[in-house]
């Protein structure tokens, strides 16, 4: 396949009579392209061609398993379009690289899917839900965004969902962040439809194996695949439902080109399929919210009075220092002293209580004690770190490099303060406040999954928060202005989702379940989660980008590259007639300089802007002005993002 963007397009090339009962739309062959061979994919047979000159010969099919289907390719055309990415770069995601042994194995028979009755009744707790469950078992194109109980066991509603689906006679696709995500869905789908009709695929898995579970996807040996967001591809037979569930992860969105998001691709999917949809999560994106103010999508939420009946007793905590100059066990743990009452309680109960904390490590970040300054790498500009307690100076989050005598660069101070503690640090300040009780961390570089009913205290960073036997009788939410005072568009967003995830875990109210957020209960955040309703929240943050024209209101193009680069590739594209230019900026801290650039280049940022009808205009302009730069050979590399996640 060629990545180069002047040459995405289709080729002909003639078939000897050899190879024309294996050279079959689908196949995955081999050309010669300018002098060098190239894998590609045969998109069509046809006994003509447009082509005026001389043609080359197929040199070899490589294959003769049908690899493309015509599905996947109209989907791999759609994201191409819709991201002014090459289908070349779509189709690397969408179909993994071929594996000649597991290819020539005979695949297993799978066994029949057990005809048992799925119990749906707990989707009754949620207005709409049975009528939803009705619909999938109808063959129906029901479409929601479903908003889980906190206390949910939602593995086991997706798998219910997926079962009616696939007794249906229609294939599933389920879309999850991580792999605890997929072992834990998969674990409840087996339950329902056995072991060979459910495959899990993701990026964890050996190149043979994960060949030879999409391969048995392809032939219709499995009904119900679970993965994470390449498995948005995957080849599933007579498609009646893809399923997403916490779409607002960072995980979901792909950081290689074009840059598609795994929830983007399964809605577009469903809607070019007319097949069922559902996005779910505890909280909600306003992205989401977005599908169901257009329509497109309608709620599933409970009822409030058994919202109030699952969901913990809420309270947010002013750290201002009244509380912990009286108690010295609280100023140690950097907790207001109810927060740390709360979690006297809870574990005097017998149950384990959770705290959650912004940053893995020990002192991720620091600053300058007397002007704030942030402290950065005098090599790469990285944030300075302290791994551990027992490390001498700081080390670069990003280079690594240590720096043994630290000095500001901008009051000359060598004293320094954290600006964020991380877990490491955390649990050894809880440690010394609930002395003689088991501390446990949990974080991405160590996660633990699982965790008893006795008394523990648990301190994890978002995503990483263990299950608890019975529940959490408490969950301490710490560092809150480190997750809200981002410039981000989505900090709020982010933060809510980060903090109703771990409250989930937690038990109700009834059940003594307490969370102690310390942050301003005037929050519009803060009151989200105290009411918890992450639907009003979403809908007013949909309102207030719609305000100042963001996505998902508007379609958003970000350009980088040089400066020369970036304002040729604009003069060459044919832009929409209310697009709107904003910038440029300097590349955004922390965002990946576009690939190929020298070293020492000036990367810059170019908004484009136009309105939500205008989005798929834009991505054609900016997709045929790169072909135009790539073919005429005069420019640095430039990357387009349409849409992306963090804009700056």
């Amino acid at each position: 396949m060629l990545t180069v963007p002047h040459l995405d397009r289709e080729f002909d090339y003639l078939v000897s009579a050899e190879q024309s009962d294996d050279a079959q739309p689908g196949v995955r062959v081999r050309v010669r392209f300018n002098g060098r061979l190239v894998d590609a994919f045969v998109l069509e047979r046809r006994s003509d061609t447009d082509h005026a000159g001389k043609l080359g010969w197929l040199d070899r099919v490589i294959s003769p398993e049908p690899v493309l289907t015509p599905e996947i390719r109209r989907l791999a055309d759609a994201v191409a379009a819709r991201y002014a990415g090459t289908r070349a770069d779509v189709l690397r995601l969408a179909i993994p690289p071929r594996h000649a042994r597991v290819e020539k194995q005979d695949p297993p028979q799978p066994a029949p899917i057990p005809a048992a009755a799925v119990d749906c009744a707990a989707w009754s707790a949620y207005g709409r839900g049975e009528q939803f469950v009705a619909a999938l078992a109808d063959g129906r194109a029901a479409r929601a965004v479903w908003q889980a109980l906190p206390g949910e066991t939602w593995p086991d509603r997706l798998a219910e969902a997926a079962a009616v689906t696939v007794h249906a006679g229609r294939g599933v696709l389920i879309i999850v962040p991580d792999q605890r995500d997929i072992d834990a869905v998969h674990a409840a789908a087996v339950r329902l439809l056995g072991e060979t009709a459910v495959v899990a695929l993701s990026a964890g898995l050996g190149p043979a194996q994960r060949y030879r579970r999409w391969l048995a996807v392809l032939r219709g040996d499995a009904r119900l695949v679970i993965g994470t967001r390449s498995a948005v591809f995957a080849p599933v037979a007579a498609l009646g439902l893809v399923m997403v569930w916490d779409d607002g992860d960072d995980t979901l969105a792909e950081p290689r080109a074009p840059y598609p998001h795994a929830r983007e691709v399964a809605m577009l999917r469903a809607h070019q399929l007319r097949c069922a949809a559902l996005i779910g999560g505890y909280a909600r994106t306003a992205e989401a919210q977005a599908l169901v103010r257009s329509g497109w999508a309608h709620d599933l939420v409970a009822l409030r009075p058994t919202v109030r009946a699952a969901a913990p007793r809420v309270v947010a905590l002013d750290d201002s220092g009244f509380e912990q100059e009286r108690d010295p066990a609280a100023r140690s743990a950097r907790l207001p002293s109810m927060a740390l009452q709360a979690a006297r309680k809870a574990l005097a109960a017998g149950a384990p209580v959770l705290v959650q904390v912004p940053r893995r490590g020990y002192v991720p970040a620091l600053a300058c004690a007397r002007c704030r300054t942030v402290a950065r790498c005098r090599h790469c500009t990285g944030p300075l770190s302290l791994p551990d307690r027992d490390t001498a100076g700081a080390v670069c989050r990003w280079c690594g490099r240590a720096d043994p005598r630290l000095r500001c660069g901008r009051c000359g101070s060598d004293e320094v303060r954290a600006v964020v503690v991380g877990a490491r640090r955390t649990a050894e300040e809880l440690g010394r406040a609930f002395a003689g009780t088991t501390v446990i961390t949990s974080s991405g570089e160590a996660m633990v999954t699982e965790v008893g009913s006795h008394p523990a205290v648990v301190v994890a960073t978002p995503g990483a928060e263990p299950v608890a036997e019975g529940g959490y009788g408490a969950a301490l939410l710490l560092d809150s202005w480190a997750l809200l005072g981002r410039q981000d568009l989505r900090a709020a967003e982010d933060t809510l989702r980060r903090w109703m995830a771990a409250a989930a875990l937690v038990r109700s109210r009834a059940d003594g379940g307490t969370i102690a957020v310390v942050a301003e209960s005037t929050l519009p955040t803060v009151q989200a989660l105290i009411r918890w309703d992450p639907v009003r929240h979403a809908d007013a943050e949909l309102a207030a980008r719609a305000e100042v024209g963001l996505p998902p209101a508007t379609h958003m193009a970000a350009v980088d590259g040089t400066s020369d680069a970036v304002h040729a590739l604009l003069d060459a594209a044919d832009l929409p007639g209310d697009a709107e230019q904003l910038g440029p900026v300097e590349l955004p801290f922390g965002a990946r300089r576009p690939p190929g650039l020298p070293a020492d280049a000036t990367v810059i940022r170019m908004l484009v802007r136009v309105p939500r009808t205008a989005g798929l205009d834009l991505a054609s302009a900016l997709r045929r002005a790169v072909a135009v730069l790539s073919a005429r050979h005069d420019q640095d590399p430039v990357r387009v993002q349409i849409d992306p996640l963090h804009i700056g």
